[in-house]
């Protein structure tokens, strides 16, 4: 199964859409507040490659973007094939 992360912060409405169509898939993910921990949010824009804006997902550690990023991949048809993929 693929290991879903998602940085977020409590009232973005960009983070509540990406969780919403992850939860509509199905599909469960690790939500990690970057609100009430500046060590989480330090350690996301690491792995985000500098980017600081919230959402930040990650499929198996793989930074894939934010909500609109996730929303594209849904849109073509490439979310599914990756939440199935062992690899990202």
């Amino acid at each position: 199964m693929i290991k879903v992360e998602i940085y977020s912060s409590l009232l973005c409405p960009f983070c509540y859409r990406a969780k919403t169509l992850l939860k509509h898939k199905g599909i469960n993910f690790l939500e990690i507040d970057v609100d009430k921990n500046p060590l989480a949010r330090r350690e996301m824009i690491q792995r985000a490659n500098g980017r600081t804006s919230v959402p930040q997902i990650f499929l198996n550690d793989i930074g894939i973007g934010g909500s609109d990023d996730l929303a594209d991949l849904e849109a073509s048809g490439k979310l599914d094939r990756l939440l199935l993929s062992e690899e990202c």
